[in-house]
């Protein structure tokens, strides 16, 4: 079975290696960029699995490459920065990183986080494989958009990975576990009630295009589903 590619494009020897140690000890496989801009043709002709992206590289600035690289595919996307601040994080996540990690950060969080969105992103049970969606959803990935009944929702990023789960599988009920461990980055840190709100969140915003339809279904202590007769 051919190990998941981790490319790793960071300017810090140290910190590559110290990287790389941590993933290759976790079943990956790695591959090092000291800089930005080969990053490009490298993943036309390398499958990658995920990218790690450090913003301070010395040939190109980390965000401006991920933009670019958003402009060919979705590959996941996690960030490595010295940068704390709360509007970077933000930035960077609305640019279409799939994650955000500050330096110094502990090798075994980063794996834990990594193997959480290749879950999130690449699901390898079928019961998250793609199926026929209600007609009344279009969903546009590349985008990162959910149309419904032909008006575009204004969704949280959490939010659309959500109704994106339920569209690709209608009719199957998933508990709040399992919502929790195909969308968030790191279950652990989520409670029922935030899988509720977000929920709650959805269904105004459904009920907001049509009133008197509400395309999520509750099943009272097991968890939700998309209605399949829409």
């Amino acid at each position: 079975m051919t190990k998941p590619l981790i490319l790793i494009v960071e300017d810090e020897p140290a910190i590559a290696d110290n990287i790389s140690y941590a993933l290759t000890t976790e079943g990956f496989d790695t591959h090092w960029l000291a800089e930005g801009r080969p990053v490009l043709s490298l993943l036309a002709s390398t499958p990658a699995a995920l990218i790690i992206l450090d913003i301070g590289l010395p040939d190109i600035n980390g965000m401006e490459l991920c933009k670019q690289i958003r402009q060919q595919t979705r590959i996941p996307i996690m960030f490595l920065t010295a940068r704390a601040e709360e509007i970077d994080k933000v930035v960077g996540l609305e640019i279409g990183a799939d994650d955000y990690m500050v330096k110094p950060f502990s090798p075994r969080e980063m794996t834990a986080r990594i193997k959480a969105i290749l879950r999130r992103t690449q699901p390898s049970d079928k019961s998250l494989e793609p199926q026929s969606a209600p007609s009344v959803f279009i969903l546009d990935e590349e985008k990162h958009r959910i149309t419904y009944l032909g008006e575009s929702l204004d969704l949280s990023r959490y939010e659309f990975l959500i109704l994106k789960l339920f569209i690709r599988r209608p009719g199957q009920v998933f508990s709040r576990d399992r919502l929790m461990e195909a969308v968030w980055d790191d279950p652990g840190m989520s409670m029922d009630r935030t899988i509720d709100a977000h929920i709650k969140n959805l269904r105004q915003k459904l009920r907001q295009i049509r009133p008197d339809l509400d395309p999520i279904q509750t099943h009272r202590g097991i968890g939700y589903s998309l209605k399949e007769d829409l």
